[in-house]
């Protein structure tokens, strides 16, 4: 006896409306079929099985204890069909999966992450994962299928043939300081002014630090000397706290700590020339197609660039 291999949904579906309504006639209207029709697949069942699956009451039918064994099996199996459709219509309509997203810390802070949350409140099903490094980190991550897409600027040893580019945005430079920083509230501040203070700023070759030592080249200004290297957030905020050090950090990751959600007792200085990033792009590799939920994600980035 295969009874996997004999049993279907409308067969379960019409056992369940049996036991529900006890009459033939009202389970083969409930599931659209006919009662000679019901009445046959009923039949064909009990003798497959070789027992009977309702007993036959003058006022309606019951199920004998196989036939209880066989709805209790139909409504586990009709409730995991029911969420394996459920589910397929989610992966389809991009409501449910997984999305790996790597982004730089600018854009992440700006755009990714208020996306996100934008898609998750339609969607509280979607898992998302989200990476935050330098781009070559995170366009390894994009080769090595770790990642769906990435928001970062393309590294110079990488063949841009190989990826889909779509131009984001430039990224500005703050320079962030405690709110007793002596410089903090001054208009029109220049480079040369700040020289001899203390900097904590990434490592030699992140894009912030290639800006700013290029901002001061550019103004004829020796690049300040006294710097600790640091990538680290937790770094930066615990040297912000304690000195005048100066902190360069992408304009949405300043806005984000003095603004009000978090009100960090920070100020950003007023310099007198804007201090910029050459632009980020959204990087996908050429050779994959994303995922309903992923393209989904990418959607709701671009239409906040």
């Amino acid at each position: 006896m295969n009874l996997a291999a004999r049993l279907k949904p409308i067969q379960l579906n019409l056992l369940l409306q049996i036991a529900h309504t006890g009459k033939l006639q009202s389970a083969a209207n409930a599931v659209g079929m006919s009662q000679p029709a019901a009445s046959r697949i009923l039949s064909d069942l009990e003798a497959h099985v070789g027992a009977a699956l309702f007993e036959r009451h003058p006022k309606g039918m019951s199920p004998t204890p196989v036939g209880e064994a066989f709805v209790r099996h139909a409504q586990v199996i009709l409730g995991e069909l029911k969420n394996l459709q459920a589910e397929v219509d989610g992966l389809n309509l991009g409501s449910a999966g997984e999305v790996r997203v790597g982004s730089v810390t600018g854009p992440a802070v700006g755009c990714l992450v208020p996306a996100i949350q934008a898609v998750k409140a339609s969607a509280p099903g979607l898992k998302v994962r989200i990476e935050i490094g330098p781009s070559a980190q995170l366009v390894q991550g994009l080769e090595a299928e770790r990642l769906d897409f990435v928001i970062s600027r393309l590294p110079a040893n990488h063949d841009s043939r190989d990826f889909q580019l779509t131009p984001a945005r430039n990224e500005v430079v703050s320079l962030v300081v405690r709110q007793e920083h002596p410089m903090a509230g001054r208009a029109k501040v220049r480079l040369s002014e700040l020289t001899g203070y203390e900097w904590v700023i990434q490592e030699r070759g992140n894009p912030i630090r290639q800006a700013v030592e290029t901002a001061f080249h550019a103004a004829g200004v020796a690049a300040p000397a006294n710097i600790t290297d640091s990538s680290s957030l937790l770094v930066v905020l615990a040297m912000l706290a304690r000195s005048d050090v100066i902190a360069p950090q992408s304009e949405e990751l300043a806005n984000l700590l003095i603004g009000p959600g978090i009100r960090a007792e920070l100020a950003t200085l007023a310099l007198d020339q804007q201090v910029t990033v050459f632009p980020y792009y959204i990087i996908q590799h050429r050779s994959r197609e994303l995922q309903p939920a992923a393209a989904r994600v990418l959607n709701e980035v671009l239409s906040r660039l």
